[in-house]
């Protein structure tokens, strides 16, 4: 489904270009880049918290649906009148080499027909992931919908394939079928031509918008549960997924750049994922129904998420999924093969990868709770000595102040420096024994002018001597400057020790600010 949403923003967006593109052919170059411009566009608008409105997807909806009847209506009409027509100076058609080739149907060529005429049909699933947002009796109305929405689908669906069938139209990146269609029936592009381009894009633009609420919603699902990311949970401070509104946009523009803005490229990638989902999903409910038969009539089972009883026909539904599952599943498979060289291995290879990503960050929360849990756990015992080494690349104000805090933590002090330069050590040495309130001051011999590697390998030697339940503590004292690009100008000491001992057990580094006027 993440991909599902994913792709149907990269779909949708560019779809809704090639309506505009059609109506307008000199923007074709800019495709891309119009397309990128919108992705970004409904990102910034979700970013901001604009919460969807059943008005305002009904208006371009109801609008969408009266243009294209009435387009239809009118092209039925001259069609049986005699007066509609063929399609004036139609684009010309990609044949992919098949040009003069004669066509034999075999029952593969029907599957792939069939899986073609398939992906027409994906969106309807929204109704079923929608129907907590149906009043009661919920499956009623969620069925009464799906009825009208099959309906309207099948009259448009069939009005459209006659048409374009009758006119001529071929399908052509450059302009698109419902273009075609449009300035035929009406004789140029003219005020209703523009009006059926204007709903279509807009439509599909929404379309988009939908994955840009749900796409966040399922990875904080994810996340929540271990299988993404901690931090697509987070919501900012508009109360939306701020990191997965982002994450999407940002797939989304990557794959419209790579397939330059295509549907005929991205439309295979959609309709695998969709029915890989749908395969699935038909699964687990034939899966459901066979369950529910060896129940006593009466008895419940608890599952996750729901509730399982009796059902006295569970025998009709489970053929019925399970028809279904196979159905899905054979179109999936010839969507896999005959667009497998035009972008499907993306898909193929990507999904299993996904998966495998899933559980190997599940596997680490798990991992990462069982090694915080308290239970069944040994109690340490506290710190039995705390060892302090400040770390001196001089004596100065910044270094009294590190040495004033370290007072604060233990008794154990030793002030680090690594000598690169003798006369630069005895007048830090001097200055120390001046200043240093008789604390031990170690001098490391750095003769190839290195720094970290001798600080790591007198490190090595503490802990060599370290007993149970002792802890180091390394203080770096660092100058905050107060204008914010003099940060450049020094050495970032701390960050880099982070970096290196992280793994390391029991050693503490902290940074004590001096701040510099």
């Amino acid at each position: 489904l993440l991909t599902d949403y994913i792709l149907t923003v990269a779909v949708s967006i560019s779809s809704g270009v090639a309506q505009v593109v059609s109506a307008y052919p000199h923007l074709y170059p800019y495709r891309v880049g119009i397309a990128v411009v919108l992705v970004m566009f409904i990102m910034l608008i979700n970013l901001r918290g604009v919460k969807e409105s059943g008005v305002t997807f009904a208006v371009p909806t109801y609008f969408f649906i009266l243009a294209m009847v009435v387009t239809v209506g009118v092209g039925v009409f001259r069609y049986f009148t005699g007066s509609l027509g063929m399609v004036i100076n139609p684009p010309e058609m990609a044949m992919h080499g098949v040009e003069g080739v004669v066509t034999v149907v075999t029952p593969f060529l029907l599957l792939h027909a069939f899986a073609n005429g398939t992906a027409a049909l994906t969106g309807i699933e929204a109704i079923s992931n929608g129907i907590t947002a149906f009043k009661e009796p919920r499956s009623r109305n969620a069925g009464i919908t799906l009825v009208w929405m099959s309906a309207i689908l099948a009259t448009l669906f069939l009005g459209i394939t006659i048409i374009s069938h009758a006119i001529g139209a071929v399908p052509a990146e450059t302009e698109t079928v419902i273009s075609q269609l449009a300035r035929t029936i009406y004789g140029g592009q003219n005020i209703f031509y523009l009006a059926v381009i204007a709903g279509t894009a807009l439509i599909l633009v929404l379309a988009a918008n939908t994955a840009f609420a749900d796409f966040p919603r399922l990875g904080a699902l994810h996340a929540g549960d271990g299988f993404l990311p901690r931090q697509l949970t987070y919501r900012d401070s508009r109360l939306v997924y701020s990191r997965g509104i982002v994450a999407l946009a940002a797939i989304a523009s990557l794959l419209i750049i790579l397939f330059q803005a295509s549907v005929s490229r991205l439309i295979p990638l959609y309709a695998i994922g969709v029915f890989l989902s749908f395969t699935l999903s038909q699964t687990g409910m034939a899966k459901r129904w066979w369950k529910s038969g060896k129940l006593k009539p009466g008895e419940k089972v608890e599952e996750p998420g729901s509730t399982l009883t009796y059902d006295p026909h569970w025998v009709t539904k489970m053929i019925v999924n399970g028809f279904g599952a196979i159905s899905t599943a054979v179109v999936m498979v010839v969507f896999g093969v005959t667009k497998f060289q035009e972008g499907a291995w993306i898909i193929i290879i990507l999904t299993p990868l996904l998966v495998l990503i899933f559980f190997t960050i599940h596997h680490h929360y798990k991992n990462l709770a069982k090694q915080l849990s308290l239970e069944n756990k040994q109690k340490r015992g506290g710190i039995r000595r705390n060892r302090v080494l400040l770390l001196l690349a001089n004596v100065h104000q910044g270094s009294l102040a590190g040495l004033r805090y370290a007072k604060n933590l233990s008794n154990d002090i030793t002030a680090v420096h690594v000598s690169v330069d003798p006369l630069e050590t005895e007048r830090l040495t001097a200055k120390w024994d001046r200043y240093g309130d008789g604390h031990r001051l170690a001098i490391l011999q750095s003769p190839c002018r290195l720094v970290l590697e001798p600080l790591l390998e007198y490190l090595a030697y503490i802990e060599s001597s370290r007993q149970q339940n002792d802890i180091v503590t390394i203080i770096v004292p660092t100058f905050v400057p107060k204008e914010w690009w003099a940060n450049a100008l020094h050495m970032r000491t701390a960050d880099t020790l982070r970096k290196v001992l992280r793994n390391k057990n029991d050693i503490v580094i902290i940074e004590v600010p001096y701040q510099v006027e």
